[in-house]
């Protein structure tokens, strides 16, 4: 019995040893993503409690922690078995915010000035409802059958895709949501805000104001080879910087987005373990770095947040779109953009018209191709903070997709030679959710089409 006792104190001393070693140091992200994602969920798009706990936290882990929401004050509180509470609270026009203890909730702070296009027209260009267009060369049946065939069916938990729509010509040919979520629902787009923030450096450039090609104006770097980096190698992850980006762990990219107080510092001091211009490697680092030379470029903290909304999200309608800031008050490019589908519809859109908009030119058409030109080392996969298709990931799918892509599968799908935009959003990607089928599938639908 003694010895019974001896095994069983020492398999509990090691289980100890393993949760103070291997467990405890996660608690701070599993608590921090917790509190963010209900904190966003509830105050952006009105979801209860026990929605985003089933539907979107309901990941390995994160489902640990137990949540509050003081309705009152708009925050959110989160721990897990009793440990390692964390905090997010809610302030109009800036979304969601993951605060340390040290934060000044009281300290006043500002917000970016919004406008709404109100000008009577239908949907894309206003935000009337769509007319009704029937294309003699679409087979809607086939195209309805793929559709429905990426949702799940009542009491299933497998593609969990939350929305879909296509748009033909300017024109929606199929749109369907699941139960919960409808044209209103705002959608966290992950790292499709990637391509939003990627944009602002084609209407600078457009107007005159940034050269992607010179060096990053980045002061830590000027005395070492990272001097040679340019925000061109930013822009395609191409710098030869060191970062991790692995969510099922403590990387790099979680301790940025559940610990650091100014994401755009994250990237700054890593050194060189490639060559730029020839070590492509995915970082949320770099793009939160090049949300920092942004803000670089105005004279005034409101000026940089207005430009994000004046110069692209309002001007083509995006009006339901959020895209929240970190403690620092910097838009946290890399991850937190939120918007309906239709809206983000829009942003697939700008890019098929190349940045035509209703007859407006919000960044040259050469910017359009710049995003969709494969990155050296990237295999064909990756742009200027889209990807691509040219390495046929999707092997049925037209190589000339580009699109951009967000964590647990969000998707905006621009179709150049079909005239043709699909975004689908949800909870599972590829390879647990058939794009290639549903991309496939929606361009075989258009019976005079190019592929």
């Amino acid at each position: 019995m003694k010895k019974f006792f001896k095994i069983f104190a020492v398999l509990v001393l090691l289980l100890l040893v393993y949760l103070r070693i291997e467990i405890y140091p996660q608690l701070d992200l599993i608590s921090g993503f917790s509190a963010k994602s209900v904190a966003s969920g509830h105050f952006l798009d009105n979801r209860s409690l026990e929605t985003i706990q089933q539907g979107d936290n309901d990941i390995d882990k994160i489902d640990w922690a137990t949540n509050e929401i003081n309705d009152t004050e708009r925050f959110v509180t989160s721990k897990v078995y009793g440990f390692k509470e964390r905090k997010a609270i809610y302030r109009e026009g800036l979304g969601a915010t993951l605060i340390n203890d040290d934060f000044d909730v009281s300290k006043p702070y500002l917000v970016p000035k919004r406008t709404k296009i109100n000008n009577n027209l239908p949907f894309p260009y206003g935000n009337l409802e769509p007319k009704d267009t029937v294309f003699s060369n679409i087979d809607y049946t086939k195209l309805n059958a793929v559709i429905e065939n990426a949702f799940d069916k009542k009491g299933e938990k497998n593609k969990r895709t939350r929305s879909v729509i296509v748009i033909y010509k300017n024109k929606i040919i199929a749109e369907k949501y699941a139960d919960g979520f409808n044209k209103n629902s705002r959608i966290l787009g992950w790292s499709m805000t990637k391509s939003l923030t990627a944009t602002y450096f084609g209407i600078l450039q457009k107007q005159g104001k940034f050269d992607i090609m010179k060096p990053a104006p980045i002061a830590e770097w000027k005395s070492d080879e990272r001097s040679k980096i340019t925000t061109n190698d930013l822009l395609h992850m191409n710098s030869g910087l060191e970062w991790e980006e692995n969510y099922s762990k403590i990387c790099d990219a979680t301790k940025m987005l559940f610990i650091e107080e100014d994401m755009t510092e994250s990237q700054i001091n890593k050194p060189l373990v490639g060559k730029p211009n020839n070590t492509w490697n995915y970082s949320s680092g770099t793009t939160n770095l090049l949300s920092g030379i942004l803000r670089k470029q105005f004279k005034t903290h409101q000026e940089y947040l207005d430009f994000w909304y004046t110069n692209l999200l309002d001007k083509i309608g995006m009006n339901s779109a959020i895209v929240e800031t970190d403690m620092a008050g910097n838009f946290v490019g890399s991850s937190y953009g939120w918007a309906t589908t239709r809206d983000w519809a829009k942003f697939g859109l700008l890019y098929l018209h190349k940045g035509n908009w209703n007859g407006e030119q919000i960044f040259d058409e050469s910017w359009a191709d710049y995003v969709a030109i494969p990155t050296d080392t990237s295999y064909g996969n990756y742009g200027a903070q889209f990807w691509l298709n040219v390495g046929k990931k999707f092997p049925n799918v037209p190589e000339d997709m580009f699109y951009a892509s967000g964590y647990q599968g969000q998707m905006v799908a621009i179709f150049p030679s079909h005239d043709l935009v699909i975004v689908r959003m949800g909870l599972k990607e590829d390879p647990e959710f058939d794009f290639n089928g549903l991309l496939s599938g929606i361009v075989g639908s258009l019976k005079k089409n190019l592929y």
